[in-house]
């Protein structure tokens, strides 16, 4: 479980995460989602330690990842798993050494048992028989795939993904999301999701937090987000679901 309270940030003078808390449950998949620009990748990378915030706490379970010493930090960001926009994956790694590389850097674990990690997580996201191929090789949904197998290969208690289906068709989108879903619930990992895709909140969405304008005007689950009484979700809601019919239809 993380919770974070009061999470303030600002780039120069503009504020861009105003006063933000929250709780996202082990287990479960957490969904931040929200128009561009509100602060929904912001508020991520403040949580995985990317950038710092101006002002709040993040704990990681009992941890107190905000005040914690070099040595706790280490231990936390060994215990995280990220699937970045867009994959990142190195254009000059085959498959095998893109997942291979967190295992490389973060263990001295030997390169047996590193292959064997390796084939298992490719295995587990259906490409068992793309390890030898190069990302140029290899399909968008795909990378996305790979970018999942190296999120989860140093066994992660938590799971952080930011837009997985930025740029994917919706057949690819919902495949990503099961995927997502599945290894969530399989390995009891708390997983955070950035996305404004309304089909991964209705598909997805356990717990759902709404940003705008930097500050959280909701919480729930999918269940009840058509239901808030909040007009600027029913806006970010019908808006999606309006572009996501549109899209099915081309």
């Amino acid at each position: 479980m993380i919770k974070i309270k009061d999470i303030h940030k600002s780039f120069a003078d503009k504020m861009v995460l105003e006063g933000v808390s929250g709780e996202f449950k082990k287990g479960t998949c957490n969904l931040i989602i929200g128009a561009s620009g509100t602060g929904k990748s912001v508020l991520l990378k403040c949580i995985v330690g990317l950038i710092p915030s101006d002002k709040g706490t993040i704990f990681y379970d009992l941890r107190n990842f905000s005040n914690a010493d070099h040595e706790i930090k280490a231990q936390i960001r060994r215990e995280i798993g990220m699937l970045f926009q867009g994959g990142a994956l190195f254009d000059s790694k085959t498959v095998e050494q893109n997942v291979m590389f967190p295992l490389d850097i973060l263990t001295k674990m030997p390169l047996g048992e590193k292959l064997d990690r390796v084939n298992f997580c490719l295995k587990r996201v259906g490409l068992e028989n793309a390890a030898k191929k190069m990302p140029s090789e290899i399909s968008g949904g795909m990378r996305k795939r790979v970018g999942i197998a190296r999120a989860i290969v140093n066994n992660p208690a938590y799971l952080f993904c930011d837009e997985p289906n930025s740029g994917l068709d919706p057949q690819t989108s919902i495949l990503i999301d099961e995927l997502i879903q599945d290894i969530t619930y399989e390995f009891n990992t708390t997983t955070i999701v950035v996305t404004h895709d309304m089909n991964s909140v209705m598909g997805i969405g356990d717990n759902i937090m709404f940003l705008y304008k930097g500050h959280k005007l909701w919480e729930g689950n999918k269940e009840n987000i058509t239901h808030s009484g909040i007009q600027e979700l029913d806006d970010f809601v019908f808006a999606n679901k309006v572009m996501s019919a549109l899209r099915d239809k081309l």
